[in-house]
């Protein structure tokens, strides 16, 4: 193993796309190969099994312990599936980052139902009905972490852009989800935060910029200026964010929205 803070040694985490959608290393990726470092054995959830098998295959290098569940997350029956799976394996779940995201940069006159129905059905059922799966699951062990990774784009609006009105309101809908489950749950002992991560470069994000057709290293230039610290993220510093959330050093940490945006959500414009 590579990191030498092994604080989640003996825990299980479940992480939902745990792959990148492209070149590079995504949240999803970056998340499970942390807490793997960590010590935690970690079930590593896409829809695309070679996705899961480059983390898979990482973390394997490292020495850390993983799984590979391929499930899709826009049908219900698979959540609960995945937790199914993962105490077969494991033995029970105490960590759940709902990562799995679908984005794409479209206005509200021009999304279709269809379009607000896939993101509504990966963006947020699927972290209700896997939190509603695993939840039982960590009660039984007296503790618990559940992380839903939502976005700056539930809580600051996109001045003179493209919009994105389904993915921001699917992610703001995790807020209220958070709120809840937390007050609800804190007494058997499961926290439950969110992190909304800022302007993060990820394939992902790559992926919805070039569909725009704009210079995508141009934009990410611009974008980076907009932040309070004038610099771009990476998907480790939300998988950093994740770790301490969900670890010992977060332990009386519970109902937080944390934004890791470099300050933008605080700036004007």
């Amino acid at each position: 193993m590579t990191e030498a803070n092994l604080t989640l040694h003996g825990m299980v985490a479940i992480v939902t796309g745990a792959g990148s959608s492209g070149p590079g290393v995504g949240t999803g990726k970056a998340i499970s190969i942390l807490l793997a470092r960590r010590g935690a054995k970690v079930v590593l959830v896409d829809k695309f099994q070679e996705r899961a098998q480059e983390t898979l295959d990482a973390i394997q290098s490292e020495g850390g312990e993983a799984t590979i569940v391929t499930a899709d997350l826009a049908q219900i029956p698979e959540c609960q599936r995945i937790v199914d799976e993962t105490v077969k394996a494991y033995g029970g779940v105490d960590i759940l980052i709902n990562n799995a995201a679908m984005s794409a940069s479209v206005s509200l006159l021009d999304t279709t139902p269809e379009l607000y129905q896939q993101m509504v059905a990966v963006n947020l059922t699927a972290p209700f009905m896997l939190s509603k799966a695993a939840i039982p699951e960590m009660i039984k062990r007296g503790r618990g972490s559940v992380i839903f990774v939502t976005s700056i784009a539930a809580l600051r609006g996109n001045a003179g852009g493209r919009g994105a009105a389904a993915y921001a309101a699917s992610k703001a809908g995790m807020h209220g989800l958070m709120t809840d489950i937390a007050a609800v749950y804190g007494p058997q002992g499961i926290r439950v935060n969110c992190v909304a991560p800022g302007m993060i470069n990820t394939p992902m994000r790559a992926g919805v910029m070039a569909k725009t057709g704009l210079d995508v290293e141009k934009l990410n230039k611009q974008l980076a200026l907009r932040t309070a610290l004038q610099i771009e993220g990476t998907a480790w510093d939300i998988a950093k964010a994740v770790a301490f959330l969900v670890g010992p050093d977060g332990s009386y940490i519970t109902g937080v929205l944390l934004p890791v945006d470099a300050g933008v959500t605080q700036l004007m414009g």
